[in-house]
């Protein structure tokens, strides 16, 4: 029947020949055999279950999560000449019964659904009067209780296998699953794990990058203008931030759409189908946005802040090069983010299921903060525990010299012990920086031999570098909410001396600006009048190294003026007008 496939996949497609992986899928299927897919994102997996159900006699139910997903891959089936329809909640009850009408005549060979249609018996038993070959289960993560998209209306998918009385084959897809989730998967659709297909999780189109204490309005702004004629995506995390991060591009003159669950559905569809038609460069979203998206030329994920874990990192970063073109997916990464992602796990209705969140966050933690490769990174998380270093992403082509750092290391991991190993990273850095808060004076721990004993580096430095450790696994985190840090193997080993670590050194920064720029006098000159109108000093309007900072972003808007070290609402609103002006009319001069 393979033959057969390959004509439908010529005749209604346009492909010469299957993608690596697919043509064993459909075999397997076409076999009857229930089949599990694990396959990366622009990987083919529709082609898996849209090709057998064009050379199986009857209505192939596809159950999909979300609507623009179905109508996304219903529209690009009606335009390859395949009778697709869907029903989900947009439809009218009319409309409903035109669809089940074609589906009862065979005019329809695939029919997508929600999986909470399911829980209608009325419905169910109508698709029982159907003479239904296969059921394609897309996204199927959403199955498995370990998944990072956990839906327990997926869970009662296997029940509907009964309606019928030869059973239906089973395909199940997923482009994001673990080991844990695939055998979760298969379990409970009862999928035999000698049919389980991975082709791998590597996309060799895709350029990963993390950038670290960068400025991230600045970033966007510049990657998007030096790539006006890329279409891509922006996350963040928040609504706030998705609007944030609108306005400063569409005040900047960049075609943008936005796209959150805090807008009105007609509004989401809008925003998306601008997107979509390219009527629009960029579109910035939270992750409710992308699930099924088929557009093909997003040249660019970037991520305004880091996901609450490594699941939807790649999800969303795979809709990049959906096309196989060379594409980049950039994370922006800065230590507030884990709060803001531990915030929003705290928020959970299924409070078993923190725990659980928290450990998938400190990986994407990890991730954000190793030295290794980042897509080899990536596909061990999935379980390839053998993959080759990608050669292409940020910290493959990192040239940087790697530095001996064993002995601050040493120091660390010296503090945790004489901590008791109870304490988080935060604490930790505190006391190794010499810290005199309330907290460590009562606990005393500025009586302990490694109190202050990396004075050199600030706090935030120290943070960092414990995270590097963690990264390198030489630190581990307990789960909960508040979670502390103990020292492994491997780090036990560092301490006593039997290994090395070794940190590539600190990205160069660029100078500032010389003791007699123009601007930072400037400046000055405004803060000092400011300061004598209100009678306080002028570091209580801002500092030096604000108004440094100032001087190298030079920040023409509110939005920009916010991005500014040591500028806070409060401050724009008193103060940023007069500071704005200035660098603009100084800009003005100079140019």
């Amino acid at each position: 029947m393979i033959g057969q496939a390959q004509q439908q996949l010529k005749t209604y497609f346009g492909y010469d020949s299957f993608r690596p992986g697919q043509s064993e899928v459909i075999e397997n299927v076409l076999n009857g055999q229930d089949t599990l897919v694990v396959m990366p994102t622009g990987g083919g997996k529709s082609l898996c279950y849209q090709v057998p159900a064009l050379c199986l006699e009857g209505t192939t139910i596809v159950i999909s999560p979300l609507i623009s997903l179905m109508k996304d891959q219903v529209d690009m089936l009606v335009t390859s000449g395949v009778h697709a329809a869907f029903i989900n909640s947009s439809l009218k009850f009319d409309e409903v019964q035109d669809v089940m009408y074609g589906v009862r005549s065979g005019r329809i060979k695939l029919l997508y659904i929600a999986p909470e249609r399911l829980e209608n018996d009325h419905f169910c038993m109508e698709l029982a009067q159907i003479r239904v070959p296969l059921i394609a289960i897309d996204e199927a993560h959403c199955i498995s209780q370990w998944g990072h998209d956990f839906r327990p209306s997926y869970r009662a998918i296997h029940k509907m296998l009964g309606l019928w009385e030869q059973k239906p084959t089973v395909i199940a897809l997923t482009a994001t699953a673990t080991e844990d989730v695939c055998a979760d998967i298969c379990e409970t659709l009862k999928i035999e794990a000698d049919n389980t297909f991975i082709t791998g999780f590597a996309r060799e189109n895709l350029k990963f990058s993390v950038m670290a204490g960068e400025s991230k309005d600045t970033f966007v702004k510049n990657y998007v203008k030096n790539s006006p004629n890329e279409a891509g995506i922006i996350y963040a995390a928040t609504r706030k931030s998705v609007e944030a991060v609108y306005e400063m591009l569409r005040k900047a003159g960049v075609a943008v759409a936005k796209y959150h669950a805090g807008l009105f559905e007609e509004d989401r569809t809008y925003e998306q189908n601008r997107f979509l038609n390219d009527e629009v460069q960029v579109m910035v979203a939270t992750n409710a946005f992308g699930m099924g998206i088929n557009k093909t030329n997003v040249r660019f994920v970037l991520h305004y802040q880091m996901p609450r874990n490594m699941e939807s990192y790649y999800q969303e970063a795979g809709r990049a090069g959906r096309d196989g073109l060379p594409s980049e997916c950039v994370l922006l990464y800065s230590s507030s983010d884990e709060q803001t992602q531990r915030f929003l796990i705290d928020q959970a209705q299924d409070r078993s299921r923190i725990p659980f969140e928290l450990t998938k966050l400190h990986k994407m933690i990890d991730y954000c903060h190793t030295e290794q490769c980042l897509q080899r990174f990536i596909v061990k998380y999935f379980g390839e525990e053998n993959a080759a270093t990608c050669g292409r992403c940020a910290n493959c082509v990192d040239e940087r010299p790697k530095q001996d750092v064993t002995e601050d290391a040493q120091k660390v991991l010296s503090c945790v012990v004489r901590m008791g190993q109870k304490f988080g990273k935060q604490m930790t850095a505190q006391v190794l920086a010499g810290s005199r808060s309330k907290k460590i004076l009562e606990f005393g721990f500025q009586k302990l031999p490694t109190y202050g004993i990396l004075k050199p580096m600030n706090a935030k430095e120290i943070a960092n570098f414990i995270e590097f450790l963690i990264a390198e696994r030489l630190i581990l985190v307990s789960n909960g909410q508040f979670p502390t840090i103990f020292i492994s193997d491997e780090g036990k080993a560092i301490l006593l001396g039997k290994e090395k670590v070794y940190r590539k050194a600190a990205r160069p920064v660029k100078a500032v600006v010389e003791e007699n720029d123009p601007l930072f006098e400037a400046l000055r000159k405004i803060r000092k009048e400011i300061s004598e109108r209100e009678g306080v000093p002028p570091f209580v309007v801002f500092s030096d190294k604000t108004l440094r900072d100032m001087c190298e972003k030079r920040p023409m808007n509110d939005m920009e003026f916010l991005n500014v070290s040591g500028v806070g609402e409060s401050k724009l609103e008193k103060y940023g007008a007069a500071f704005i002006e200035a660098i603009c009319t100084f800009n003005k001069q100079k140019s």
